[in-house]
């Protein structure tokens, strides 16, 4: 254990690179989780080091047993944190490494898959990466278009889910979604023009949902890859719904069929 009390330790320096830079968190392959929780979330061959506040040092020591961490002082480490109210510990940690093939590994189910393309919003991708797995997903796909998904916002929406869903930024999506279709993946496009309703669909077997950038939906090109454009019908005068309810409402009746059974009336 060491007590670091400089803004210009090496350590300070690296955690807020990792904090605010994606380009050094791939260099690296390293990103910083804040809090407790995601500190118990994280697997233990994920966990680079530990740092922690003088205070929680003080208070929660016994949580710190057989781990390899430091203490920052108390105004410095609020100084490296990217929370406003941060818990007094971070985690650097390892970003998971996922295949293709994990993507598919649904125990012997079909797999069913989140598909994101250009997706700005960090909370919105959060949300839908911690939906995905409530959902049962077995794996997402991001474009490089779409926000890091190992940024501190991100992090902090999956709530733990970032650790535990197999994730593959692809450098080109169409390729990917051409690949999903040579595996007898079903795509599907959430789409204002769609001709079908989601609920018309059956999604019990293999499934690929595909979400849009948050103004513009998705890519002609991709469009143009789907099996199916479906459509979430809107009542009242709202014209479309938020990225991450929309993939909830998509996952979720996938989840429905699969577990209660389908027919299509």
């Amino acid at each position: 254990m060491e007590m670091i009390t400089s803004a210009s330790n090496v350590q300070v320096k690296k955690i807020r690179a990792l904090n605010s830079k994606a380009k050094i968190r791939r260099e690296e392959g390293l990103f910083v989780a804040e809090g407790t929780r995601l500190f118990r979330e994280i697997p233990p061959m994920l966990r680079e080091h530990v740092y922690v506040s003088e205070s929680f040092y003080r208070e929660h020591a016994d949580i710190l047993n057989g781990i390899c961490y430091d203490v920052l002082e108390e105004n410095l480490f609020r100084r490296v944190c990217d929370t406003k109210t941060p818990q007094g510990i971070l985690t650097v940690a390892k970003i998971p490494e996922w295949s293709r093939n994990d993507l598919l590994d649904a125990g012997g189910n079909a797999p069913l898959i989140l598909v994101l393309e250009d997706l700005q919003d960090p909370g919105n991708v959060g949300t839908m990466i911690r939906t995905a797995e409530a959902a049962g997903v077995t794996g997402v796909v991001v474009s490089t278009g779409t926000a890091d998904l190992y940024q501190p916002k991100v992090i902090r929406s999956t709530m733990g889910s970032i650790f535990r869903v197999p994730l593959r930024r692809e450098e080109n999506l169409e390729e990917t979604v051409h690949w999903l279709k040579e595996k007898k993946i079903r795509v599907f496009g959430a789409h204002l023009k769609g001709s079908q309703s989601y609920a018309d669909q059956d999604y019990t077997e293999g499934t690929a949902f595909c979400i849009g950038n948050e103004g513009n939906g998705l890519s002609e090109k991709l469009t143009g890859m789907l099996d199916s454009r479906i459509r979430i019908p809107m009542e009242g005068q709202v014209e479309s719904l938020n990225a991450a309810i929309s993939a909830a409402v998509l996952l979720y009746t996938a989840h429905a069929q699969r577990t209660a059974g389908y027919s299509n009336h």
